[in-house]
């Protein structure tokens, strides 16, 4: 585990019992002052859990700036009210004081085993499918290879999470990872870019500049859709490969660089090889480790998994209130549709869905519009009209109670209901307040 962070008021004391476990790298963060992700100097992508504690002020904020970028462990002194509520605000876990090296062991062993091992998948590369099985065995493999990686599949499957997950697990992970679009670098501009020039070169060249290839020197360099490269692209970069070296424009010298290559591209670069259209020498170069992804029109079985892994991504853009899950009605829905866009159109749909729901649990209304249009969707006729209208009366509800912060009587007003009738509503949906 990289590190904690802890904020509270009790911080260092919490960092020597850290201390004495002996098991976090480096020490914990020790923060006691007011923090915003957005635009305090703390950088969220260096921690891997957060422990807050609740008799601080402004918690509730804090949890909502913190939980999608790590598990936020919420502590207090004992108080159901606030376990609750943390809990609700997407708090992972929650304590009492006082703490104890016990509490904490247990802590860092369950969430360091969360970090290093994704539940449904590899890395961010989400699936439970046999498919996809399969294809987290590869990336296994070719992450401790050296050797060059080829993926494939359409656009929108997740190639380039897949090439990140690679460069990530691989032993070239402390370098750089360099993404070159190929189809954004115009032939005019091909040798500037890859190889750089030195000061003098040209017309213009007022300075020395490094090219992105030489800046990937020991890391790894992604082509993202290889098969939309130019015969000279294909030339320049065969070279590179043969010869581990490239010359700067205006250079006099080689420079050795050490490169480990990942290709991807949603055309099928075998049938334009045999065509003529992609040099064969360079296709075998780059076609040492093949891996395809599937469309996930083949593996809706993934649809679930993807879905939450979304909902958890997405939910911190509500301030409001946290979306937690999803009802069988909408994701029945979405269990329909073959998805022309793969995993992204999918992302962009519960990105969309989290921003038009009115409670903790997206429900069909929230969805695009398109999909409900969808003919080939197919509803399952299973729940009764009264236990649909029971959820999206339970979905209102709890919503107004949202806005009005619990205040029966606000959110009666709110509904257009008598304070009396929306509290026996409550009692018989059993919506907790």
């Amino acid at each position: 585990m990289r590190s904690v962070l802890v904020i509270s008021n009790e911080a260092k004391e919490i960092a020597s019992l850290f201390k004495s476990l002996k098991i976090v790298e480096g020490k914990p963060d020790i923060r006691r002052k007011e923090i915003s992700t957005g635009t305090d100097l703390i950088n969220p992508l260096k921690y891997d859990i957060a422990l807050l504690d609740l008799d601080t002020d402004q918690w509730q904020q804090r949890i909502s700036e913190l939980r999608n970028y790590m598990p936020v462990i919420a502590f207090s002194t004992p108080d159901i009210k606030k376990a609750v509520e943390s809990v609700k605000l997407g708090a992972s876990d929650y304590l009492e004081k006082p703490l104890n090296t016990a509490q904490l062991a247990e802590i860092v062993k369950k969430y360091k085993k969360k970090i290093l091992n994704t539940e449904s998948g590899f890395d961010e590369t989400i699936g439970t499918s046999n498919l996809m099985q399969e294809v987290f065995g590869i990336i296994k493999k070719a992450a401790v290879s050296e050797s060059n990686v080829l993926i494939t599949g359409e656009s929108g499957t997740g190639k380039e999470l897949v090439a990140r997950a690679i460069h990530k697990w691989s032993p070239r992970k402390e370098k750089a990872f360099v993404i070159i679009n190929c189809g954004a670098i115009p032939d005019t501009l091909l040798e500037s870019e890859l190889f750089g020039f030195e000061k003098g070169a040209f017309t213009g060249a007022n300075y020395t500049k490094k090219g992105l290839l030489e800046f990937a020197d020991g890391g790894t360099v992604f082509f993202d859709e290889i098969g939309d490269v130019s015969p000279l692209f294909q030339v320049k970069i065969l070279r590179v490969l043969q010869e581990g070296e490239v010359m700067r424009i205006g250079g006099s010298k080689h420079i050795k660089v050490d490169l480990r290559i990942i290709s991807a591209t949603n055309r099928d670069l075998d049938t334009a090889r045999r065509r003529g259209l992609f040099r064969e020498d360079l296709f075998y170069r780059l076609n040492v480790i093949h891996i395809h992804l599937p469309p996930l029109r083949d593996r809706k079985e993934d649809i679930p998994a993807l879905v939450r892994h979304f909902i958890e991504k997405h939910s911190i853009k509500r301030k409001d209130m946290l979306i937690k899950d999803i009802s069988d009605e909408a994701m029945s829905i979405l269990m329909s549709y073959d998805y022309p866009g793969n995993i992204r159109e999918l992302e962009n749909i519960i990105e969309h869905a989290i921003s038009f729901a009115g409670g903790p649990s997206i429900i069909p209304a929230n969805l695009p519009a398109n999909l409900l249009k969808t003919p080939s969707q197919k509803i399952n006729p299973s729940p009764k009209l009264k236990e649909a209208l029971k959820s999206v009366e339970k979905e209102l509800i709890w919503a107004a109670l949202q806005r009005t912060g619990g205040n029966i009587s606000k959110a009666a007003l709110d509904l257009g209901v008598h304070r009396q009738h929306l509290q026996r509503k409550l009692k018989s949906l059993k919506v907790e307040t």
